[in-house]
């Protein structure tokens, strides 16, 4: 038995390590304290060396964010972890160059120019419609990577993408939005790409019955409707 033990703290370790190394991101959100994170309580977690009062901030940021994708589709599934950078040396290892990162359903890590409502209520919103499709689907990207961005950009309400009123679009979506994960992060700011697909989704949501079509979507497990939007 002692041995067995022995053996499985070894594994343990040896994997630790490899995670480290390999997605540093995903060790920091499994163990934030181990990385110099402080819990705040909620969830959510500051890099040690944040004041007291960008603390506080932090936490009502996170706590509107919520209240944004609750309003969105009725209530909350997912609780993920929300871990905030106080440092771009904290961040950069951990998210690179982005504003903020999410981890499927599990967790959400933000640099210090992603701490503001908007982009905090945006990775929740990935986190959200990664809980509510699962985890098969999420890890199989069955839902194209122009309506996962473009859904976050709505239900944050992001005005750099979005206009007021009726009509939100900014710029026609055409029809050439990437579908792979891959190909959203080459081309996604040079081309657009957020307010497009923020355009495309938007009207999607108008003839769907907004939320209530990402549920039903959700609940069948079929994601023909917008696979098969290819069009503007």
């Amino acid at each position: 038995m002692k041995r067995i033990i022995a053996l499985l703290v070894i594994v343990g370790a040896a994997a630790t390590a490899v995670l480290h190394f390999t997605y540093p991101a995903a060790a920091t959100a499994g163990c934030p304290s181990c990385y110099g994170f402080t819990d705040l309580g909620d969830g959510v977690y500051v890099e040690g060396d944040m004041s007291p009062d960008r603390r506080a901030a932090a936490k009502a940021t996170i706590e509107t964010a919520r209240a944004r994708v609750r309003e969105f589709y009725g209530d909350l599934r997912s609780s993920p972890r929300v871990l905030l950078c106080a440092t771009e040396a904290c961040y950069r290892p951990l998210g690179g160059g982005s504003r903020g990162v999410t981890l499927l359903d599990r967790a959400l890590i933000l640099s210090p120019r992603g701490a503001d409502t908007v982009i905090a209520a945006h990775e929740l919103a990935h986190a959200e419609l990664h809980r509510r499709i699962g985890l098969r689907a999420t890890l199989a990207r069955t839902v194209p990577q122009w309506f996962d961005e473009g859904l976050a950009v709505v239900v944050s309400d992001d005005p750099r993408y979005l206009a007021p009123g009726a009509e939100r679009c900014l710029v026609e979506p055409g029809s050439d939005l990437p579908t792979a994960r891959a190909a959203w992060i080459e081309t996604a700011e040079s081309a657009g790409l957020y307010a497009r697909a923020a355009c495309k989704v938007s009207r999607w949501l108008d003839a769907h019955g907004g939320a209530a079509g990402i549920l039903r979507l959700a609940a069948s497990g079929s994601f023909e409707e917008i696979t098969a939007s290819t069009g503007s």
